[in-house]
């Protein structure tokens, strides 16, 4: 499990990285529930009503963007990076941040990276990105240059 110290300052974007579909969303979830926990200790204490709602998959502020399955290859388009964008200078509703998790984020094609390389270049205060990738070498250098990079070692299964 992912924790922080309370004197440790959380960055506004990170791209977690493993192989594991199941332990992306598992680091994601936490780090998400990091950024909005309300504790004065360790974080995420789970314990704080925005932890709960984190793990619950019931916060009003985690906004969960996947691709687009509708078409032959499944793809985060660019009007859904312009969706995000148009919601991230909105004030959150409960907790102080809102934190956009962007599944399988290497599936953004090259106009939706290129508009969301604009919110990482100027992220509202009150916004945060948390991109789950299994390849981060297919987002472009500029993207993968503004987030912190999580990479999450394989698990040996002898």
């Amino acid at each position: 499990m992912l924790q922080f110290q309370p004197q440790e300052h959380l960055l506004h974007s990170y791209i977690v990285v493993s192989q594991s579909e199941q332990a992306r969303e598992r680091l994601a979830l936490d780090l998400t529930a990091a950024m909005l926990c309300r504790s004065d200790g360790v974080r995420p204490c789970r314990a704080c009503r925005d932890c709960r709602k984190v793990y619950d998959h019931v916060h009003p502020d985690v906004i969960y963007v996947e691709p687009d399955r509708s078409g032959k290859i499944p793809v985060i388009k660019v009007d859904q990076i312009r969706s995000v964008a148009a919601t991230a200078y909105i004030l959150p509703s409960e907790a102080e941040k809102k934190v956009y998790v962007l599944r399988q984020a290497e599936l953004m094609n090259l106009n939706a990276q290129n508009a969301f390389l604009k919110l990482l270049e100027e992220p509202p205060a009150s916004a945060a990105f948390v991109l789950c990738a299994a390849n981060p070498a297919l987002l472009l250098p500029t993207v993968r240059s503004r987030c912190e990079v999580l990479r999450l070692a394989p698990v040996d299964r002898r």
